[in-house]
Parts: structure tokens; C-alpha cells; sequence
């Protein structure tokens, strides 16, 4: 496979290197297309309502939303100037989500009981993976930003989380998930 260098534009104050890709030029043009395809549908995405997502705050306990499939590991996070660093595709997921669960917030007559019983006890949350192939992606390749986005978007941190349920299904049809947030009366 043939060595690709690229030159990086360095200050006075730092010693002169390179970087050396050794990444297929086909696949190189092929990941931004890929993610710029999912920035497009995130975008369109984000325009529409809580009832059309499938979020609902059901009790003073839960929350439950149904989320399209976040983007994979490899879309997630995006390497510059040697840091690792959340992708636009990733920005725009947690935005997505954050967006949905802020106006399903507002609109929710429990928000009041459940916000602080979320900032204030163990959690549990349960993801149901709706994959368009069974082999197609890990189950817990969408985990952490889904739970980082749906934290974030109820304002509370994911350190509270003490048990986690993933589950992975095939709907060729409609790839979706199903995350439900609850409270541990017990834990």
C-alpha cells in the first residue's frame, strides 16, 4: 500500500515533522461523503417535533425516546493535530438529541418531579438497537454517545448511571433505537 505525506504547517517555536497516512485513497474519499450524508439527515432531523421522534416522559420515574441510529465508532470521532476529537456527524447527533429531549422537556407536566430525582439518583438505562443487518455493527458501538447525548440534553451527568441494558434487532425497515432512563429506587 503506498506511504501518502501530507505537510503540516509548524510555528517557529516547534520542531519540523510530518504525518504519514497509510489509509487507502478510495476509502479517504469515501468516509466524508459517508459523514457528510449523515450531517444532511441530522440537520432535517432536527426540525422535527417530539411527537414524531418518539420521546414521551411517561411517569415522574422514566424517560423513554426512540432515536435514529447514532453513527458508528469509526464516523464518531475524528483525529486532528494528533488529539481525538467528536466528529461533526457525533455534533450533530448529541445535537439532534439534546434538541429532542429539551422541547419534550418543556412540554411534560412530570418534568418538575423527574428532573431532580434524575440529578439526584442512580439511574438505569436500557438501549434497544434496531440495526438494518445483524452483522452489520456492534451493539455497543452507539452506547456512549447516545448515553452522553441524552444526559447532556436532560442536564445531568452520566456518572449516575449504574446499570446499563443493551439489546440489538434487525428492522430493515425503520433502524432505530429505544433508550429508556430510569430511576433505582434501591441502589
Amino acid at each position: 500500500m503506498p506511504t501518502f505525506r501530507r505537510p503540516i504547517r509548524i510555528s517557529a517555536s516547534t520542531l519540523p515533522s510530518r504525518i504519514v497516512s497509510h489509509q487507502n485513497p478510495e476509502l479517504r474519499a469515501a468516509i466524508p461523503r459517508a459523514v457528510a450524508k449523515f450531517v444532511r439527515k441530522s440537520q432535517r432531523a432536527v426540525s422535527f417535533s417530539s411527537h414524531q421522534s418518539g420521546v414521551s416522559l411517561t411517569d415522574s420515574q422514566s424517560v423513554s425516546l426512540t432515536l435514529p441510529v447514532p453513527p458508528s465508532v469509526n464516523h464518531q470521532y475524528a483525529t486532528v493535530n494528533g488529539r481525538r476529537l467528536l466528529s461533526s456527524a457525533g455534533r450533530a447527533y448529541k445535537a439532534h438529541v439534546g434538541q429532542l429531549v429539551w422541547l419534550t422537556l418543556t412540554k411534560s407536566k412530570h418534568r418538575s418531579s423527574l428532573l431532580p430525582r434524575l440529578k439526584t439518583e442512580s439511574l438505569a438505562l436500557s438501549i434497544r438497537f434496531y440495526f438494518t443487518s445483524a452483522l452489520r455493527r456492534d451493539v455497543d458501538g452507539g452506547l456512549k454517545i447516545a448515553q452522553d447525548a441524552l444526559c447532556e440534553g436532560l442536564g445531568i451527568n452520566d456518572n449516575r448511571i449504574v446499570e446499563t441494558h443493551l439489546y440489538k434487532n434487525v428492522d430493515k425497515a425503520n433502524p432505530r433505537i429505544e433508550v429508556v432512563l430510569s430511576t433505582l429506587a434501591n441502589a
